[in-house]
Order: structure tokens, then C-alpha cells, then sequence
């Protein structure tokens, strides 16, 4: 079924964990990572730091905890079975949890850009013929326009403390049929109110993304 962007929220991560050491994590369609002591449950919501280059920058939700000192990545983009793409062995790395979230409220625009496929243009002499090869994915995005008025809500105050700081961070999309998106990011927020006739007047945060988005149905 079709989804519309009307009664989404938009979150910030306001406090990360520190870095805890991955150990290992197996070639499976959900990847299964060993930390010992992890401390983490199931729906917690992590950065995952790996020597897999696919892998690595991303977020993820944790599906299960088989043991103590194991969990187990959700979703198609915790897919490492291929052993050409994740070579065995290769993925130890670290993850941070998410600890705090905090809504970003008075939103008057919602914008993505990058994450195209970026492509490389080749001829051979003896050819005339050109032809394209894909070369991974062009940065992604994402920029919000808020009510200048919304000064003293929480959410932006979060978004100039992590402008300021520049700390690493997770924005959370959630749409009114409980879809969500996450994105690993950092914040830069431009407090110049734009001001134009006949609109309310805005300011504008930036969110510079750390790898590819995570979606979940629900």
C-alpha cells in the first residue's frame, strides 16, 4: 500500500554509547556478531563499525540474542553470505548503541539527496559504442527546514548541541504506518532564519550521512 509523507516523525540520537568490540560476525542472511558482554536486547538500535566495507557505518535493529555474548543484525542489509563480497573472518569490528532519542517537532520540509548510483563511462578503440559500469553510490543527504520558533523545544536544541559538537549521530524516520528509517550521520544546523514573504520563517539542519539508510517495515 502507498505511504504518504503527512504524520512521519523525525528523531535525533542524543546520546551513543561508547564503542564496544565486535569479535567476530558469521557469513549468514542475518548476520550473527559475537561482543562479549554486549548488554544489548532485542529492538535495541546500533552503529555498526567492521572491516566489511558494506558493512561498516551502518545501522541496524538487533533481532535476537542467542547467548549472552552473541546478537544478530535484522534486515536484508545485514545479508553477509556472500563470501565474495564479506570474506570470512573479515567483519570484526565495534558497534555503539543508541541510549537516547529526542523528536525534531515543527518540521515544514523533509529532503533526501545522494545515494545514486555513480557510474563510470568507458570506450574501447576499437568500438564506437560507449558503455557504463556502476561504481558505487554517491553520499547521502538529508536536510530538514524548521519552524525559527521552535528555539526552545528540545529537538533543536539536541540538533545545535550535535552541530556544535559534531558527534556522530542516528537520525530515525517514522511514518505513520510505523515504517522507519535510520541513518548514521552527522548534524550541521544553520540558525540564520530564512525569512520570505507570505511563509514562516525557517532555519535549516543538514544531515550528512555515514553510509547508506536501514528501512524496516515495521
Amino acid at each position: 500500500m502507498a505511504s504518504l509523507p503527512t504524520g512521519s516523525r523525525i528523531a535525533v540520537a542524543t546520546s551513543i554509547g561508547a564503542k564496544v568490540p565486535i569479535t567476530a560476525i558469521t557469513n549468514a542472511t542475518e548476520a550473527v556478531c559475537t561482543a562479549a558482554g554486549h548488554g544489548l536486547a532485542v529492538g535495541n538500535i546500533v552503529i555498526v563499525l567492521s572491516g566489511w566495507g558494506r558493512l561498516n557505518g551502518l545501522v541496524f535493529r538487533v533481532k535476537a540474542i542467542p547467548t549472552p555474548d552473541t546478537f544478530t543484525l535484522e534486515g536484508r542489509k545485514a545479508n553477509t553470505s556472500n563470501t565474495n563480497l564479506f570474506t570470512p573472518g573479515g567483519g570484526a569490528g565495534s558497534f555503539q548503541k543508541a541510549l537516547t532519542w529526542v523528536d525534531v517537532v515543527h518540521i515544514l520540509s523533509n529532503n533526501t539527496s545522494g545515494g545514486d548510483p555513480k557510474k563510470v563511462t568507458y570506450r574501447y578503440l576499437e568500438s564506437e559504442n560507449e558503455q557504463e559500469i556502476n561504481d558505487g553510490f554517491s553520499p547521502v543527504s538529508r536536510s530538514l527546514e524548521i519552524d525559527a520558533d521552535a528555539i526552545e523545544t528540545p529537538g533543536y536544541n539536541a540538533l545545535e548541541d550535535l552541530s556544535a559538537s559534531g558527534a556522530d549521530t542516528i537520525q530515525r524516520l517514522t511514518m505513520k504506518n510505523g515504517a522507519t528509517s535510520y541513518l548514521a550521520c552527522t548534524v550541521a544546523l544553520n540558525d540564520e532564519v530564512l525569512m520570505q514573504d507570505g511563509q514562516v520563517n525557517r532555519v535549516k539542519a543538514d544531515f550528512s550521512g555515514k553510509g547508506r539508510s536501514t528501512r524496516y517495515a515495521s
